[in-house]
């Protein structure tokens, strides 16, 4: 797996998280135990730092960057679908980013939230806990509470899958 640091800037890697071999991750980020980054992902910490919590998964061709006025957090049991772009955002624990979806600089998201798919969040937008956001720009949908406990089973057979990869994964071209 392509890990880079930049000058002083080192990814701090959880022993128990999985980053695919073609993921790439650069400078200031920390994954939590049991995140995953899959291929083609790429979360470059170069001007501020980047920090994905426990069981959080980073799917394929997701970018996460930052700004040097503002990290990016990503919390605990997230899932980031399909190629998401997040920029100087925090996500809170429990969330669910869609595929194709954009979340800007200073938006955040709450507890166990969801950004709909292809959403775009507006920068210093705030989607409150539990609350779902579609659309360009993304609007809360009005009338729609994400129930506890609603993405338990992505989270767990993401962890599932990160271990199985780990322990599994194998290049057979050479």
């Amino acid at each position: 797996m392509p890990l880079y640091a930049l000058g002083d800037r080192v990814p701090s890697i959880h022993p128990e998280a999985y980053v695919h071999p073609d993921a790439v991750v650069i400078g200031d980020v920390t994954l939590g135990a049991e995140s995953s980054v899959w291929p083609t992902a790429v979360l470059r910490g170069d001007d501020g730092r980047i920090v994905v919590g426990a069981r959080t998964s980073i799917q394929d061709g997701s970018i996460i960057h930052t700004t040097a006025v503002q990290d990016t957090v990503i919390g605990a049991d997230v899932t980031v679908g399909h190629n998401v772009h997040i920029e100087a955002a925090t996500i809170g624990d429990h969330a669910l980013i869609s595929s194709g979806s954009v979340v800007l600089n200073g938006a955040t998201v709450g507890v166990g939230a969801v950004v709909a798919a292809g959403a775009v969040v507006s920068p210093n937008a705030q989607i409150p806990p539990r609350r779902m956001a579609m659309g360009v720009p993304a609007r809360v949908r009005d009338g729609h509470e994400v129930p506890d406990g609603y993405f338990a089973f992505g989270v767990d057979s993401y962890v599932q899958r990160g271990k199985r990869y780990r322990a599994e994964l194998r290049r057979i071209d050479g």
